[in-house]
């Protein structure tokens, strides 16, 4: 008898055990889906509608969001991108073209530069332009926008073409405003006026000691023929160059030959170089100077790098032996470069935005593609499709989210 009714009760924690696993095992796998919805929910919230979060989230750590190239369909030469107050901001070269089926066409509002705006870096709205041009500049040509915070203002620096006794030349100016979408005023100063030809400024704050350097290409005579770029730093009031500018990366490589017999200067030149639009980044202690070389118009154009200990030098390049090492041209990439740097939507990954010819050589369009650092220095890989954007771990990328919509 006792042993019957043991058994029974044995019997009977089995079956209670039983029930209770099954019930759990609902509840967990409720949660699990309703976490999933919830997600999905909070992606819904903060991407555009034309975004898809890979569906590898459910399986990775990291959350991905897929892209192709060009990430906006307009004219955007020369992009610098950067983050400010969870926004990305685009400022690019705007030159008027003819209306093209699939190139935007924005309105410019008679200023200067174009300005884009991204949640993620993928997906971009236009703000139009962004620059006020100065008096007697509304119809010349302005170049290759950069912009940096600082003393609590957004400062622009850029060049426009000016008069000279020898022609008109490309030369630098700042302009400066209170919000990252202007609009920009001119200063009303040449940041060199005893220089002549000067574009493709990039300011450059230091992080070991917060000083502010200012990056541009420049002619030189000496040497290989050509453009080169040079540094100087810059004072307190971040227009006032302190010191006298020295040499980053001059022409060095056949590559960075841009022009076959130009004549400038009152002299003939066999082959003219170019080397500009130079973007530094500090990295493990480095100083790395992103460049470009070659004619802005032809498949050969390119991006190389020089390294250095120093924001002032000296710096070794490595175009010199090994060419455009970084980014080049690849089928139905034309003529990828001047390029800069920023951080991606996971805090950690560097994204090189850049630009690249059309199909129809019409418009230079927005591309981004992230930089793989490997023991010879960073590399890009340029997409069309397929490419994927990390936007961090999940769990932090989801809380992130929900801090900002409450």
């Amino acid at each position: 008898m006792f042993c019957d009714r043991m058994l029974k009760q044995i019997f009977l924690w089995i079956k209670s055990f039983s029930f209770f696993v099954c019930v759990m095992s609902s509840i967990v796998t409720a949660k699990t889906v309703d976490q999933v919805t919830t997600d999905i929910k909070l992606l819904d919230v903060v991407l555009d509608d034309s975004s898809i979060i890979d569906p590898s989230f459910r399986k990775e750590e990291e959350a991905y969001l897929p892209y192709s190239n060009p990430v906006w369909s307009g004219y955007c030469a020369d992009p610098h991108v950067i983050l400010h107050e969870g926004l990305y901001y685009a400022y690019g070269t705007y030159l008027p073209h003819e209306e093209i089926e699939g190139i935007e066409t924005p309105d410019m509002n008679g200023k200067k530069f174009i300005l884009l705006r991204s949640k993620n870096l993928v997906n971009w709205e236009c703000l139009g332009g962004a620059l006020v041009p100065y008096e007697g500049g509304e119809h010349v040509d302005h170049w290759a926008p950069e912009v940096a915070y600082a003393k609590g203002k957004f400062w622009m620096y850029y060049s426009a073409a000016e008069p000279m006794e020898a022609g008109w030349f490309q030369r630098l100016r700042v302009a400066v405003a209170d919000h990252p979408e202007g609009p920009f005023q001119d200063c009303g100063r040449l940041l060199f006026p005893e220089k002549g030809f000067t574009i493709d400024p990039h300011p450059f704050r230091d992080p070991k000691d917060g000083q502010w350097y200012l990056y541009f290409s420049k002619d030189t005579l000496s040497g290989r023929p050509g453009t080169g770029i040079w540094v100087v730093q810059l004072g307190e009031d971040m227009m006032t160059p302190v010191g006298k500018p020295l040499p980053v990366v001059l022409p060095s490589a056949d590559w960075q030959i841009s022009i076959r017999n130009h004549r400038i200067y009152e002299q003939e030149f066999e082959a003219w170089h170019t080397v500009e639009g130079a973007h530094v980044v500090f990295r493990e202690g480095k100083y790395y100077c992103f460049y470009s070389g070659s004619a802005w118009v032809t498949e050969s154009y390119g991006v190389a790098f020089a390294v250095a200990e120093h924001p002032l030098g000296p710096w070794e390049d490595a175009g010199t032996t090994r060419g455009p090492c970084v980014l080049k041209a690849a089928p139905g990439v034309f003529g990828p470069g001047h390029n800069s740097v920023v951080i991606a939507p996971d805090g950690k990954t560097l994204v090189c935005a850049y630009h690249a010819w059309d199909e129809q050589r019409v418009a230079r369009q927005l591309r981004i593609d992230t930089i793989e650092w490997t023991e010879n220095g960073p590399q890009v890989t340029p997409t069309l499709r397929g490419g994927r954007l990390s936007v961090g771990r999940r769990n932090e990328f989801f809380k992130k989210r929900i801090d900002e919509e409450h």
